[in-house]
């Protein structure tokens, strides 16, 4: 099948060339403390939206569940390279704030935008219960598990003299919970094809119509779209991968330097700003797909990516730090760490699982995220 890209994924390519270019740049050329900061962290979050295209691409050739399974799984490729840099460079604690963050990103922030702007248009919004149902189960299974070896050194027990032996036993199992979910995942799962947007530009799906967004524009409204060959996706997802793999070192080498310049504390910076860049993907089509008053589909992409990291990333990242150098990292997070964790999952659980969402459910997920944040600016 011959190959035929879109301008947004001509676009999409091309600022991700750009912006890794430039953060190479910023490795020759004294450009300041806070410059090489941010052209990585937007780097980052351009090679993962282009690791997320690739498979999308992939969506008619692979089946709707398994692109879902295949893009939540590699979208976290970039993260997964900060962390193993980060953890050679001893910053365990911004590793872990990022590996947080993200599922706090995730569940609160783009949550919440997702209910707010598919309220706002659309009132009360209406998705699958059972699907959300398995979800959250299977999340709150995660961070029960996380909180474990928190919850045993916190209380100074006696498990406090095994907490890597532990993390690791924990992380096993959350391998195990995940190979034995995923096909279920592939037969349940159902993702937004392109071929939905163009049906959503040519008749909504509220019964009014709607201008275009870019992306349908890009598409062309009633046209076929585009699709990329076997090659071009193995080489974008092979130069995306090999890319990231170069940013994340960098974006490492100058977050001790723009923090200092920043007066940000070190955590914050994980679980905020590396959180967000990371999960560019999720942050952007999850709100579009509330927009388009797709809930069910936008409660799938925005949930799946805390899951992933829940049961995959972090659990490979604490298997990965006994053999790679550096420091170990385990579950034990902080005190507040590990409670904001887990009030973000019960009320994740509760608003999710009446299978209704509101525009004031948004803004109390938005808020708390605001002051989870905040909470965590000075360290």
């Amino acid at each position: 099948m011959r190959s035929r890209l879109s301008r947004s994924d001509i676009r999409l390519l091309v600022a991700g060339a750009l912006l890794t270019a430039g953060s190479a740049a910023t490795r020759y050329v004294h450009t300041g403390r806070v410059v090489p900061f941010i052209v990585s962290a937007l780097a980052l979050g351009l090679l993962a939206a282009i690791v997320g295209r690739s498979v999308d691409r992939l969506g008619d050739r692979l089946g709707s569940g398994m692109t879902g399974v295949v893009q939540s799984a590699l979208g976290n490729l970039p993260e997964l390279f900060f962390g193993i840099f980060a953890l050679r460079a001893g910053l365990v604690g911004v590793v872990q704030a990022a590996l947080i963050g993200s599922i706090l990103a995730n569940v609160l922030f783009v949550l919440g935008l997702a209910f707010i702007v598919g309220g706002l248009k659309h009132g009360t919004q209406r998705f699958p219960a059972e699907n959300a149902r398995t979800i959250v189960v299977l999340l709150v299974l995660a961070v029960s598990v996380l909180m474990i070896p928190t919850l045993g050194v916190h209380l100074d027990l006696a498990v406090r003299h095994h907490e890597v032996a532990l993390s690791d036993i924990a992380a096993v199992v959350l391998l195990v919970v995940f190979v034995l979910s995923t096909p279920g995942s592939v037969r349940r799962q159902v993702r937004p094809s392109p071929e939905d947007f163009v049906a959503d530009a040519q008749s909504g799906t509220d019964g009014t119509n709607r201008s275009e967004s870019p992306g349908e524009h890009d598409e062309g409204v009633g046209t076929k779209v585009a699709t990329w060959s076997i090659s071009l996706v193995v080489v974008a997802l092979l130069a995306s991968s090999v890319a990231a793999a170069f940013v994340s070192d960098w974006f490492v080498s100058a977050l001790t330097p723009a923090l200092s310049a920043l007066h940000m504390s070190a955590v914050f910076a994980g679980l905020v700003v590396v959180a967000i860049a990371g999960n560019a993907v999720e942050n952007v089509v999850g709100v579009q797909l509330a927009a388009r008053n797709r809930s069910d589909y936008a409660l799938s992409v925005i949930l799946q990516s805390p899951v992933q990291i829940a049961l995959v990333l972090i659990p490979a990242l604490v298997l990965l730090s006994g053999v790679i150098g550096g420091a170990q990292l385990t579950l034990v997070l902080s005190p507040l760490l590990g409670i904001v964790l887990a009030v973000t999952t019960l009320i994740a659980a509760f608003v999710v699982l009446d299978g209704e969402s509101t525009w004031l459910e948004g803004v109390c997920l938005v808020g708390l995220y605001v002051v989870i944040a905040a909470s965590f600016w000075w360290g």
